[in-house]
């Protein structure tokens, strides 16, 4: 069976960044594309050289957290990232536009490998990385394919959700990944089931985000998002990366 060449230029693409930090949870609406932008946005804020590429080829939608909308990006011997707010953003809807993106099976392989092995990052101190949701192939193909991930797993207290998580943790320790730990999100009421779910897999709990009601006005506008308590809290936990 012969090797598809683009996998070693994945290495390549990547061997400028310093930290490469994957944003995940198991499961669709429990904010990760809103962690993981608000993050990237965060650090660019602090000096640090800060990329941020969303590899959820179905529903992306860092784009609508940062407020932009990312055109064809200038291509030589690869594709530079667009900058969005200091940061170096890829997606898949500089591609695509607004158009669905219905793919299955080894489509998948193939956009996830285009995608990595064509972006030239050039040298960051990190590289956000907005995972897939679910555990399917975009998932499992992304953990496959960006060696040195460290993984954020995003969670919120209802028992889906904790259960969903239950599994990505227990994944992603059988793959022998770095998981930093679990951030709770949206969180409104006393509980510490988040909590006991990240002490009983033996990873650290790194806090609580607040249900904030001003997050969703500050979608799309950068500088009121990041006045928001969400990302108050959340820079307090980015400061420990």
């Amino acid at each position: 069976m012969s090797v598809d060449p683009r996998l070693a230029v994945i290495d390549k693409r990547l061997a400028g960044v310093g930290t490469i930090l994957a944003v995940t949870g198991g499961k669709g609406g429990i904010g990760k594309s809103l962690v993981s932008s608000t993050l990237a946005a965060l650090l660019a804020r602090r000096g640090r050289t800060t990329g941020l590429l969303d590899l959820d080829l179905t529903g992306p939608c860092a784009h609508i957290v940062l407020g932009v909308r990312p055109g064809f990006p200038t291509e030589e011997f690869g594709i530079d990232p667009v900058d969005a707010h200091g940061i170096k953003f890829v997606s898949v809807t500089s591609f695509i536009g607004r158009d669905p993106v219905p793919l299955r099976g080894t489509d998948v392989t193939n956009a996830l490998i285009e995608l990595l092995a064509i972006v030239r990052w050039g040298a960051l101190d990190y590289l956000i990385v907005d995972m897939p949701p679910g555990l399917g192939d975009a998932m499992l193909d992304a953990m496959r394919l960006v060696h040195r991930a460290e993984y954020l797993v995003v969670a919120t207290d209802s028992l889906v959700t904790l259960e969903t998580v239950e599994r990505t943790l227990r994944v992603l320790r059988g793959a022998s990944c770095t998981v930093r730990g679990v951030v709770q999100n949206m969180h409104r009421r006393e509980s510490d089931a988040v909590a006991s779910l990240a002490a009983d897999s033996g990873v650290p709990f790194l806090g609580q985000l607040p249900f904030d009601e001003e997050v969703e006005t500050g979608q799309g506008d950068v500088e009121r998002l990041l006045r928001t308590p969400f990302a108050s809290v959340l820079g307090e936990i980015a400061a420990e990366f």
